[in-house]
């Protein structure tokens, strides 16, 4: 593919997830134009992005078949919105999130694309409905949210506005499997999406149980790490519960359905995650690791490459 003919991909806004999904594209050999508002920020995220991409070459973690300097290459910085929109197909908005401030990108952005662009927004709060409710051709637009760190969690969410087009969810399925993310779809929007959701009831009832004195903090967590979270790494829950009896989910069900339907019943009510009960859970917590940016760092580093290890393990198989 010439350089004049690579499709170019707009990524809005610099900071964490703008830089990983500019890492993201360029690995499949997308052209990329980082924009951000503040001046110099997108030069800056560029340095970032050199420095991240050659660590994961030296790592043997580099995705995609270029070269760490051929995906830099790939990746420019503006801080014209018109210029870093110009002949793109498709558009990643990575601003904070703050309703407002995505809706008026937007109208800004559709103001200075052709009909057919495709306007994405990472989102993992705010529904399609909300986020692209000042936006003329709704048609175009669907929220790709992706799980962090995106570059070793590949698994992005796509979930349409009511007016999405099914070729614009096609177009950025297609997309997001050929840079080596994971899309899954969602029929239709719901608050939280689908991985929040279920990421809600585990946070819930994980801490009803460290709050009722029935675990530690510590052991909750490798219930997670050490047991649930073992086989889902590979197979998710429906696939688990189909292996788990000799005839598969429906036999599961019929053994053990009545007893998770006992055990949901008997969960107690959404907790109060800042009230005066919660001390005791985030001291405990802070106790195994202090909250202070030293300690958190490097916990983070310490988790993100376990996740690189794991991704080239699921790579591997």
């Amino acid at each position: 593919m010439s350089s004049s003919d690579t499709k170019i991909i707009t990524v809005i806004g610099s900071g964490l997830i703008g830089r990983s999904w500019a890492m993201v594209f360029a690995s499949g050999g997308y052209s990329v134009k980082i924009y951000d508002n503040q001046p110099g920020q997108s030069t800056k995220a560029i340095v970032e992005i050199k420095k991240q991409l050659q660590e994961l070459e030296d790592a043997q973690m580099l995705r995609g078949e270029a070269t760490a300097l051929q995906q830099v290459a790939l990746i420019s910085s503006y801080d014209d919105l018109s210029q870093a929109l110009e002949g793109a197909f498709f558009v990643q908005e990575c601003v904070f999130e703050q309703l407002e401030v995505k809706q008026s990108i937007f109208q800004d952005i559709e103001r200075l694309v052709g009909k057919d662009v495709i306007l994405s927004s990472s989102t993992s709060c705010l529904v399609p409905s909300n986020v692209f409710s000042k936006v003329q051709n709704r048609s175009r637009c669907l929220v790709s949210h992706p799980v962090n760190p995106p570059y070793y969690v590949k698994l992005v969410e796509l979930v349409p506005h009511p007016e999405t087009a099914p070729a614009v969810m096609d177009t950025t399925h297609t997309l997001m499997t050929k840079v080596g993310q994971a899309p899954v779809r969602l029929r239709k929007e719901i608050d939280g999406f689908a991985l929040n959701r279920v990421q809600a009831a585990i946070i819930a009832e994980s801490w009803r149980l460290v709050q009722d004195g029935i675990i530690s903090v510590k052991d909750i967590d490798l219930v997670m790490s050490e047991g649930l979270g073992m086989r889902y790494a590979f197979i998710g829950p429906m696939e688990t519960m189909h292996l788990n009896a000799p005839e598969g989910l429906e036999d599961y069900m019929k053994r053990y359905g009545p007893g998770i339907q006992r055990v949901l019943t008997s969960f107690g009510p959404v907790p109060d995650f800042c009230g005066e009960g919660s001390k005791g859970i985030i001291n405990e917590m802070c106790e195994l690791i202090p909250s202070d940016e030293q300690h958190l760092s490097a916990r983070k580093d310490r988790r993100d490459q376990l996740l690189m290890g794991l991704a080239k393990l699921k790579k591997d198989h």
